[in-house]
């Protein structure tokens, strides 16, 4: 599978990426990372207390990586969070709403890092 396969699989912008990292070696090297940033475990942690700051701070995280590697849904779900919980926003949805939108990341990150796994292991 090529990087370029990966991202079909995926549903990610290969166009995105390489616009952002500029050849198929530095995408390669940071999408295999990117399951191993803690990032998510970070968000997960976050919505399992619904603590206002860590879900900022595990949002916009996950939204800056997910953007830099081309994968914009993932990106633009983690960005809903970060708005929601950054300071001085009024909070637009409750703890339920939220903890939906957190299994919508959780969908497509699982999405993701399952492609990613099929890509390194040559599948």
């Amino acid at each position: 599978m090529t990087v370029q396969e990966l991202y079909e699989k995926i549903d990610g912008s290969y166009d995105q990426a390489v616009s952002i990292m500029r050849m198929d070696k530095l995408i390669d090297k940071h999408i295999r990372r990117f399951g191993d940033s803690g990032v998510f475990e970070s968000l997960q942690d976050a919505g399992e207390t619904m603590d206002a700051k860590a879900l900022f701070e595990a949002s916009h995280a996950l939204k800056g990586i997910s953007a830099n590697l081309g994968l914009a849904k993932l990106s633009s779900a983690a960005s809903e969070i970060s708005e929601e919980f950054r300071p001085g926003n009024p909070r637009l949805h409750t703890d339920e709403e939220v903890k939906n939108m957190l299994d919508n990341i959780y969908e497509l990150y699982q999405k993701t890092v399952d492609g990613i796994k099929d890509y390194v292991n040559g599948l």
